[in-house]
This record gives structure tokens, sequence and C-alpha cells, in this order.
């Protein structure tokens, strides 16, 4: 039977460890699920595993696969395994397909054999792209899909290749709950089929889909460990037990009550006939609405009906098809910010976050302490900004994104799944803050997310996309 062994596994960044995990045992035909507060090395756990570490960060420790050990301060050593024998599905999907290249040869790259008999490599790159109900996107540029649809497309990359380590980082940021339930079924195939799965999730439902067991980390080292029925349902560890008892229907905010609603204000944003196609898919189409100052909206449907799409109509970062939006002076110079679903893309990749966030200190009159302030509010430590985008995990960047759209006190936040990254802890804290921060200064809200508890705290009128005609609530 195929098994896995890490053993004294370390990552370091100068004197501070960021993974401390003594040992751990994977077997094939048993799921394996991490869980815990963000920034508590999961992701660099698996990165540490794989040999793909970000450049600064110092790993020891060793790993034992079918026998044959591999020496983790060497990230070379598994390189000949990726593929074949060791899998990633990474956290960001965008990043890590080649914007030059249609979904359908990308993912066959991944086949063995591809430059030999590259037909045969397209014919299995369509069918796991149907096997993911994708068939209709083989031809399309990775821009064009929707975060969903291209974690989806980065699983079929990264399995093509048969490798019986898979590990799955967040897959299911950006899945509505069907896509999710199909996601939970295939990592169940591949654990079925003899595979051995490590998925690393803040989303306890697919933990308890995969069972087998949970792993909690926190503060970089593993506080419980143990069947998955046992550890979800009569946790040991207190920190396990308030992590399960976070769910968005248990909060109770000042903030959640409906802003007082002024009819008579001019709209932020004014939207008329709205419609939107990519080639001879519709993605919407007679959409009007306005947003006034102080309101909460949220957008709702299945992954893939264009839901980015027309917030970033809204903002004018994109072009619709048919209809028009208008922006009020209000909205000019910084005062509409926009929160990535991949945090990644909010930061340059060169350029150190303490860089990032003083332009905007300068550039905008910043008043001094205020970084410190809310950085403190949502539990990041000031150590993160010495350092660059792709040494702090995505959960503490989307915090960081957070925190630089603050600081312009903005009339209006297009948040796109803004904390899919977040454990439910986490979230809560940070959806604390940042709904405290809106209501203080009046700023509008426009979230996008596929978890329907978040949608119903956090905003009171909400849009359902993906039906005959666009619904309003």
């Amino acid at each position: 039977m195929s098994q896995l062994k890490l053993h004294e596994l370390t990552v370091r960044h100068g004197d501070d460890a960021l993974v401390d995990v003594a040992d751990l045992s994977l077997e094939a035909g048993r799921a394996l699920t991490i869980v815990g507060e963000s920034g508590s090395g999961k992701s660099l756990l698996a990165h540490a595993l794989m040999g793909t570490i970000a450049a600064g960060l110092r790993v020891n420790g060793t790993m034992t696969l079918e026998g044959a050990h591999y020496d983790l301060a060497d990230r070379a050593n598994r390189k000949q395994l990726w593929g074949t024998e060791l899998a990633l599905l990474p956290q960001e999907p965008a990043l890590a397909l080649d914007p030059t290249m249609r979904v359908r040869g990308q993912v066959a790259e991944g086949s063995p054999g591809f430059r030999k008999d590259h037909a045969s490599a397209l014919r299995r790159a369509d069918d796991a792209l149907d096997h993911l109900g994708l068939g209709h996107a083989t031809g399309a540029w990775p821009h064009t899909l929707s975060g969903g649809m291209a974690q989806r497309v980065t699983y079929a990359a990264a399995t093509i290749g048969g490798a019986r380590v898979l590990i799955v980082d967040e897959p299911t940021k950006g899945l509505d709950s069907d896509a999710l339930d199909r996601l939970a079924d295939l990592l169940s195939e591949h654990v079925a089929g003899g595979g051995l799965l490590i998925t690393i999730t803040h989303d306890l439902r697919l933990a308890r889909r995969l069972g087998g067991d949970v792993l909690v980390m926190r503060d970089a080292t593993v506080v419980e460990q143990g069947p998955a029925d046992q550890v979800l349902t009569a946790p040991e560890h207190d920190y396990t037990r308030r992590l399960l008892a976070a769910e968005p229907s248990r909060w109770r905010y000042e903030w959640m009550a409906a802003p007082a609603s002024d009819p008579s204000a001019e709209p932020l944003v004014l939207a008329e006939g709205l419609a939107k196609s990519y080639g001879d898919t519709e993605l919407f189409r007679d959409v009007s609405l306005d947003i006034r100052p102080g309101e909460r909206w949220a957008l709702a449907g299945p992954s893939g009906v264009g839901k980015t799409t027309l917030g970033n109509i809204l903002l004018r970062l994109t072009q619709p098809d048919r209809g028009t939006v208008r922006h009020h002076a209000a909205v000019s110079n910084g005062k509409l910010q926009k929160l990535y679903q991949d945090p990644a893309l909010s930061f340059p990749a060169r350029v150190r976050l303490a860089d990032a966030m003083r332009d905007v200190v300068r550039g905008h009159q910043v008043p001094e302490g205020r970084v410190e302030s809310l950085m403190g509010t949502l539990g990041l430590p000031d150590d993160l900004l010495g350092r660059l985008p792709g040494q702090v995990s995505g959960g503490e960047l989307q915090r960081l994104a957070i925190v630089r759209a603050m600081l312009l006190e903005p009339a209006l936040v297009f948040a796109d799944e803004a904390t899919s990254r977040l454990d439910p802890l986490t979230q809560e804290r940070t959806m604390d803050c940042l709904m405290s921060e809106l209501s203080r200064t009046g700023c509008a809200l426009l979230l996008v997310t596929h978890d329907h508890e978040l949608a119903t705290a956090v905003a009171d009128r909400h849009v359902r996309l993906g039906e005959a005609a666009p619904s309003h609530v």
C-alpha cells in the first residue's frame, strides 16, 4: 500500500517558525484534511512537501514516499516526481494557468507522452474536462473563466498525469454548492482508487464529506488530529471548538441591522439594461440596479454565470455588450475599491508589502498609525510587511488587501469572494472589521460570495444571476 511520511518538517523565515510539524503519515485510501487559521502554515506545509516553497524561506525535514527518502531542504530533488507521483492543485488558479494558451491545450500538456502523441493527449484532456462539466470551455482563454471554472481547469491539468499523491490547496474557493459536491466526489474517487490525498481547506463541509482524518493547525503547529467524525463533532481542543462555532448564521453584531435607506440620495452607481456574453454564451441581460451610499448588495448564483463580470461592469472595469453605467463623482479618486478573489493579483509580486502600503499612505495622506491599527484589528503581525506577497499566505494577503482598501475610506467597495481564503474564525473577525469600517463611513458594499449564510448576514439587497431573468430581492 502506498504511503507518504513527513518527519521533523519545519519552515522558517529568519528566526520565526512558520511550520513546525513533528511527524505526519498518509496512507492510500484514507483522506487527510488540514484545517486551521489563516497563516497557520497549512499551505506552506504543502509547498515544502512539493519543493515549491518561496525563496527566502528555509525548509528542514525529510519525506519518505514508497521507500525513497527525500531531504526537504533540497527543493530540486522532487521535480522528477511532479505530475506523475506528486501533484499540487494550487490556491491561486488564475496565476497557475498560462494566459496565452486555451484550456484544452493547457490541460493536455500534463498528459504523459504529450510530445510524442499530441492527439491522444488532447483526447484525454477532452475526457477530463467533460468529467468536470467543462466540455463547453475547451476552447476558452483563462481570462474568460470564472474563479470556480479556473479552479476546475487547474484540477484537470494537475491530475491528468496520474499522480498518486494529490495535494489540494483551498479547492472550494469560487465554487457554488453543486460544484463543491462534484469536486468532493472527484477527490473521493481519487482516494477510493488507491490515491493519497491531502486537502487544505477552510470549508468544514468539505472536510466532513471527505472523511478520513482531520488535522487542525494553529500558530505553525498541530493542535488536534484524529478521525473526521470525531474532530468535527466532538473536538477536544478549545480552538477547534471555536472554529466550528464561527458560522455566519451565528453572528450577532450591531452592523448587521439594515442601514437606514435614503431613497432621495443620488446613486453612487446607476446601471440600466446591462447585458454581457462571451462568444455564444450569454451571461446575463436586462440587469438594472442603483447602488446608493451605505447600501449592501450581494451578487449570487452558480459558478460561471457572470457575478464577477457584472461587478467589473458596475465598476467600469469591463464594457457591457448593451446598457449603461454611470458613476457619481463621489466614487472618483480612489473612492471605489475592489477586493479581488485572488489576492495575489492585488500586490506587485516583486515589491515588498511595506512599500506597497507606503505608496498608498503617501499618495492619500493617510493618518500616521492607521496601517498598524487596522492590521492589529485583523490579527496581522507587523513583520508581514517585511515580506514579498509570495512569502505570506493567501488569507493574510486577503486581509492586507482589505487594510489597503480601508486606508482610502472608499465610498463603494466591490468585495469579490474577499474572505474565501479565511478560516471561519478569521472570516468572522475580518468581516466584523470590514463591516464596522463601512458602517462608520457610510460606504456601500457590493459582495460576491457563494456562501449563502455570509450573504444573508452581510447584505440586505440581493441580485441572483443564472435564472431566466435576474432576480432582485
